[in-house]
């Protein structure tokens, strides 16, 4: 099946550029709505990190770490890289006995304005805390401690990343297609966009024992620190700030997008085909907007979504509009 229709960039009345990609909507009896193709094999990438954060909760790593829910909550983000997450993560590895040079993330320079000034005003290189997923790579640290793992816990063939491989199977309903090398040097699953869906409506609606214990741990730690989630000025902070902790979302590279909603026990999962985060953070808005769970008087949707793209100036020249088909049911 051909991906769909999403959102569109019109200007000067013609429509300049398109995003198309694949959406599913899942609940407890199953496949709610779907666009493009369900089918569509993809790499969830930083989407999935309370998948991998799975092992760490359910395997009594966290508790024996006494690990609250601001770890939690780092152990699924995609932070900024402030001042806030390089302490905080910091804080975490010295209370587990470990440092910095115990990841395996890598160093980049901090998306967080403040951060990234300080650094290139005191001549300053960033650090392995800096990275984005330094809080996927603590909670790997703390399951590897509990487990005795060696040091390289980030490889495919590691305890802890199979562990993630047989979680991924589980709660998404498949076998994973493969994996390709994250960013962050750690493996990420390819599963399909409706696989992915399901897995969020697991977390939206977690069953009894240890796994479910473990979901609704990691949403509850997600929605109650949407800052540590992403930072400042991001669409994963800016949409759970605007849903008041409702509803859990999470984007990830290459323009994924997946959101978990208790209430409804709905999971919603998908990916624009070209890439750009743009379309991803348009799409999920319009997506929450539809099923109820954002309030489409909310500014963030006119951020998002419907705002008008100005020039260096300051005049309007462009707009997004939804896609005629996208969002509607089934």
């Amino acid at each position: 099946m051909a991906a769909a229709e999403m959102i569109e960039l019109w200007r000067g009345g013609l429509r300049e550029s398109v995003h198309r990609g694949h959406a599913v909507v899942w609940d407890r009896g199953g496949m709610v709505a779907a666009w493009g193709d369900p089918a569509a094999v993809i790499f969830p990438r930083s989407s999935c990190k309370m998948i991998q954060a799975l092992p760490l909760v359910e395997s009594g790593a966290a508790a024996a770490a006494g690990l609250g829910p601001r770890q939690l909550a780092l152990a699924c983000a995609s932070h900024n890289g402030a001042a806030l997450h390089v302490g905080a993560v910091g804080d975490w590895l010295d209370g587990l006995g470990l440092a910095e040079p115990d990841l395996r993330c890598g160093a980049h320079m901090p998306q967080d304005p403040a951060e990234h000034r300080r650094l290139l005003c005191s001549d300053s290189a960033p650090c392995q805390l800096h990275n984005n997923c330094s809080g996927k790579h603590a909670g790997f640290l703390t399951w590897n401690r509990h487990h005795r793992g060696d040091a390289d816990y980030h490889l495919p063939d590691h305890p802890l990343q199979q562990a993630i491989a047989a979680a991924t199977a589980e709660v998404c309903g498949e076998t994973p297609a493969g994996f390709g090398i994250d960013g962050c040097s750690a493996p990420n699953f390819a599963v399909s966009v409706a696989g992915l869906a399901r897995a969020m409506a697991a977390f939206a609606a977690p069953g009894q024992g240890a796994r479910g214990d473990a979901m609704r741990r990691l949403v509850q730690a997600m929605v109650a620190h949407p800052e540590l989630v992403a930072g400042e000025g991001r669409a994963c902070t800016r949409l759970m700030q605007a849903m008041g902790g409702r509803v859990a979302v999470k984007t990830g590279a290459e323009a994924v997008f997946v959101a978990i909603a208790p209430e409804r026990g709905l999971g919603i999962a998908l990916k624009i085909e070209d890439g750009a985060t743009r379309g991803s953070e348009a799409a999920i808005t319009a997506l929450l907007v539809h099923y109820g769970l954002l309030d489409p008087a909310h500014p963030v949707v006119g951020k998002y979504l419907h705002r008008p793209l100005r020039n260096w100036r300051g005049v309007e020249v462009a707009e997004r509009r939804l896609a005629p088909s996208f969002p509607g049911r089934g």
